[in-house]
């Protein structure tokens, strides 16, 4: 009796011995296992292969934007008598000329320097032209300054090269963790989910009914232009913010203007008066696609419905739609609008 358990007790043991190694193999081939792409597939697509549009100087500063600061009378002239009041809101003026401490912001309508800022510095954003041929991986802009990390779910790693707010990248892998997708944008290179917005092209839905037409990602604040089937550029917005939702659906632009006022909320807190609003193109009642010289913030939702995009991308999507329109029919409708969520926003 006392040989069989000593026989069992070493039979035992082995056994165990080697169930643990075979462990330890397989947790060393798992540690050892490479995650995403290889460097050679990266090296061989290090960048989208799109072509950028660079924003234009004379389109851009073809006029003199400032902000409202302060609520204040407009006059008929310098000094002049008071002919309207400007309550305080989100505020912003054109000025034409300026005449010793006074600033005029349409023929016969004059502010007082006093309660205007300094000139507005406007977004040099622009959208990209996408290949005919498509993209082999998705690209994104990066939506933040930022270190990637070296692995998904790490800190930012200073031996990575730091990436400004609107670089270009491509999403060459994706890991999931904790319920958050991470993204492989180059070589031990790897960033959140919200730190990235992605070119993501919809097929064309039944109800769109123009060859050229718009989709708005609202989950990725991403527009992009299409030519029958072909997206042909894509850039960032900035849609309705959660009280001012902007609608999904199938639309169509009814009505253009180079520019335009833009104004809402009287009397509330929330008020804005926004002069000369360039190239706006109204497709949901009063919500529409147009250029924001008032801000930056491009691929975030920020706006009381209205489709923000930058002037320069703006400028292009009003020339690209108009092709749409048959000026001698009255009432013809423009390029379609399709609206919609790629993901729920949380």
């Amino acid at each position: 009796m006392p040989y069989q358990t000593n026989k069992l007790f070493i039979i035992f043991s082995l056994i165990t011995l080697f169930f643990i190694g075979s462990m330890a193999m397989a947790d060393e081939d798992s540690a050892t296992e490479p995650i995403g792409v290889s460097a050679d597939v990266i090296e061989a697509y290090p960048e989208p292969n799109v072509t950028q549009i660079y924003a234009n100087d004379n389109l851009l500063y073809d006029r003199v934007y400032r902000r409202v600061v302060e609520a204040t009378t407009r006059h008929e002239g310098p000094n002049g008598p008071v002919t309207s009041q400007l309550d305080a809101g989100f505020n912003f003026v054109t000025v034409t000329q300026f005449a010793d401490n006074w600033a005029e912001i349409s023929p016969g309508r004059w502010i007082n320097n006093a309660s205007l800022s300094e000139d507005v510095a406007l977004s040099s954003f622009a959208g990209v032209l996408l290949p005919e041929e498509g993209l082999p991986y998705t690209m994104a802009w990066v939506l933040t300054h930022l270190y990637p990390a070296a692995t998904p779910g790490g800190e930012g790693d200073q031996t990575n090269p730091y990436l400004l707010r609107y670089t270009k990248v491509s999403i060459y892998d994706e890991v999931i963790i904790d319920g958050w997708r991470w993204y492989q944008i180059g070589v031990d290179q790897w960033v959140h989910q919200t730190k990235v917005a992605k070119v993501l092209p919809v097929d064309r839905p039944e109800d769109v009914d123009t060859d050229r037409w718009v989709s708005v990602d609202l989950y990725e604040q991403v527009a992009i232009a299409y030519e029958g089937e072909t997206p042909v550029y894509a850039t960032l917005i900035s849609s309705g913010l959660p009280q001012w939702s902007t609608n999904e659906g199938v639309f169509n632009i009814y009505v253009r203007y180079e520019r335009t006022i833009m104004s809402g909320a009287e009397g509330q807190e929330d008020f804005y008066y926004l002069e000369e609003v360039p190239w706006t193109m109204y497709f949901d009642n009063d919500i529409a696609l147009h250029g924001a010289y008032w801000h930056d913030g491009f691929g975030y939702r920020r706006s009381h419905g209205c489709v923000n995009m930058s002037v320069t991308d703006a400028h292009w999507m009003y020339n690209f739609t108009s092709a749409e329109f048959d000026f001698e029919t009255p009432g013809d409708l423009g390029a379609s609008v399709f609206v919609y969520s790629s993901d729920t926003y949380r």
